[in-house]
């Protein structure tokens, strides 16, 4: 796991798409990871830090989990996979989409070297179109809102951004039905 960590770490294949930086994938994870977080891909803070969820986005998901920053960066309970390891660069309304390359060449490894996850944090459109293909409902809110079906394995969930604060103010549901279930099922695994 440690030389894999290694290689995706010093991963370039993405360089030639990045106008303003330089390539720095972010993750965690170990072989005895019991929950994994699969988000879209590291932002300009997280670029800097080389933390994943390093950030107010990160700061609402350990609020969503019920855990503390401790737990949430404990790489032997929590693996953080997402979609593009490296900060895609800025875009007309927000952050490029994850580079697509990254989750089909790095995922499937990762994955076989935790034979111990039991839950998948889906967090986005681009990790539950991954994940979750033809299963997936028409939107990420029909996706979330259906939750129960992808349970115990998947949990779709909206991102945390602060730029989702109209969606989670309108779809009161989230806060009152999905996220009792996720914290129930993240204190059971941890």
């Amino acid at each position: 796991m440690k030389k894999l960590i290694s290689e995706i770490q010093k991963c370039t294949v993405c360089a030639s798409f990045f106008e303003n930086h330089k390539p720095r994938p972010v993750l965690r994870a170990s072989k005895t990871c019991k929950i994994l977080v699969v988000g879209q891909a590291p932002g300009t803070k997280v670029h800097a830090s080389g933390i994943p969820w390093d950030d107010q986005s990160g700061k609402r998901l350990r609020e969503w989990m019920g855990i503390d920053s401790d737990l949430f960066y404990d790489d032997t309970k929590i693996a953080i996979v997402p979609m593009g390891f490296c900060y895609p660069g800025k875009g007309k309304s927000g952050d490029l989409p994850p580079r697509p390359e990254c989750a089909p060449l790095w995922h499937k490894k990762l994955l076989t070297q935790m034979p111990n996850i039991q839950l998948t944090l889906l967090i986005g459109q681009y990790a539950q179109a991954y994940y979750l293909g033809n299963k997936m409902k028409k939107n990420l809110t029909e996706t979330v809102k259906h939750y129960k079906e992808y349970l115990p394995f998947f949990l779709p969930l909206p991102h945390p951004s602060p730029r989702n604060l109209f969606w989670l103010k309108k779809n009161k549901w989230f806060e009152k039905d999905v996220l009792p279930i996720l914290r129930e099922r993240v204190k059971l695994l941890l």
